[in-house]
């Protein structure tokens, strides 16, 4: 679960997405790359302006700068309520990107935090017709089309599996919920959590439905309204009773049956894969190292190997396709899967991992250092195979 504002992710197949985003991009051209155009994104106080706002369609760069505006931290590129790319996280003098492989039609920069209200919070973003004659792709090596629709396809594959264990082992949980057996709720607390958190790009791309399933009290608007894992988790590990509870399980089990539901038609893009693993990688750094996700049940390394197991199947599954396009980066990135999953053993306690308040701070700060020296190339992968 993302920190408010809550936003959707680049799943729906509107656009051929790439959000592939780095913690900084130094680069300010404009000029295209292999057939790719770029878009400069500015954010100051008064919102975020595009230049070129107009483009015609392809795969495009958009490289963003937050020149001085403390109010705006991220933009995100919407297509009605659905957000096709964004970078977050850009402070005042930091900068970063995101690459789409975007299709004619009418858009809008969105840039919350802007001054002015709502008005000022959106820009139009205009995608014309490709140019006559605009070379559609870069020739590729042998097989590596097939390999990246393969890997598209077999994603999806794997996000239905994971959805349906989902539904399953959620079943039992709200049984326990239900029945007022707090004891049993804990112990199967965790179970669902991990099918979830392998997923969470994809379920934050339904609209409201990530927040109904995994918010916190902090993303939360109005506290009474407040449901889903983390609402029975307050009352299971902190308040330590289900008095009340039975219609926030009912209703978790029922959004869950929804995702379920969701994910049987949903297709993915080569990118759209490689830009979830750089999502997983991301919630990681923000919410499960700062303890921020479990901090009543304290289950954050389990949470964690959720998004790392998560993002680690999507490159497994890019991974061939990569080492033909750039064996140099899939080696680093393997590499780097490798020492963070070194970085989790000495924590592993049973089945499961220690209760995240006997990790220190020294040991949350080796964490991090582990999580951002993998995030960093795994945000080229996208970029990379988009085509």
């Amino acid at each position: 679960m993302r920190r408010a504002p809550l936003a959707l992710s680049a799943i729906a197949a509107v656009v051929a997405v790439s959000a592939a985003a780095c913690g900084s991009d130094s680069s300010d051209s404009d000029t295209a790359d292999g057939g790719k155009q770029t878009v400069a994104v500015t954010i100051t106080p008064q919102g975020c302006t595009a230049d070129p706002a107009t483009i015609p369609a392809g795969p495009t760069t958009f490289k963003i700068a937050n020149k001085d505006a403390d109010a705006i931290t991220e933009v995100e590129l919407l297509n009605g309520d659905t957000i096709l790319g964004e970078k977050e996280n850009l402070t005042p003098g930091l900068s970063g990107t995101f690459s789409l492989n975007v299709k004619e039609g009418k858009y809008q920069l969105y840039c919350p935090g802007a001054e002015g209200g709502e008005d000022k919070e959106k820009t139009d973003f205009v995608v014309t017709a490709a140019k006559a004659g605009a070379t559609a792709k870069a020739t590729l090596p042998a097989g590596v089309t097939e390999q990246l629709n393969k890997a598209a396809t077999d994603y999806a594959v794997y996000v239905r599996a994971q959805v349906a264990e989902l539904v399953t082992n959620t079943a039992p949980f709200v049984a326990a919920v239900k029945a007022g057996d707090i004891a049993k709720a804990a112990e199967l607390y965790g179970v669902p959590r991990l099918n979830y958190e392998r997923i969470e790009p994809v379920a934050e791309s339904f609209g409201d439905l990530d927040p109904a399933i995994d918010a916190r009290i902090d993303d939360a608007p109005d506290p009474a309204t407040w449901t889903g894992f983390h609402r029975l988790e307050k009352a299971i590990f902190a308040d330590k009773s289900l008095d009340g509870m039975s219609p926030i399980a009912d209703q978790l089990a029922a959004d869950v049956g929804k995702l379920n539901t969701l994910v049987a038609t949903t297709t993915f893009q080569p990118a759209q894969v490689a830009n979830g693993a750089t999502e997983l990688l991301d919630e990681v750094g923000l919410t499960k190292v700062t303890g921020e996700e479990e901090r009543y049940s304290l289950l954050d390394l389990l949470d964690m190997q959720g998004n790392i197991d998560g993002a680690d199947k999507a490159f497994t599954l890019l991974e061939p396709a990569l080492q033909k396009l750039d064996p140099t980066l899939a080696t680093n990135v393997r590499a780097r899967f490798t020492d963070m999953y070194k970085a989790l053993d000495p924590y592993k306690e049973g089945t499961g991992y220690v209760s995240y308040d006997k990790v220190t701070e020294d040991q949350r700060r080796a964490l991090t250092q582990t999580v951002d020296a993998l995030a960093e190339p795994l945000s080229q992968v996208a970029g990379t195979v988009v085509q």
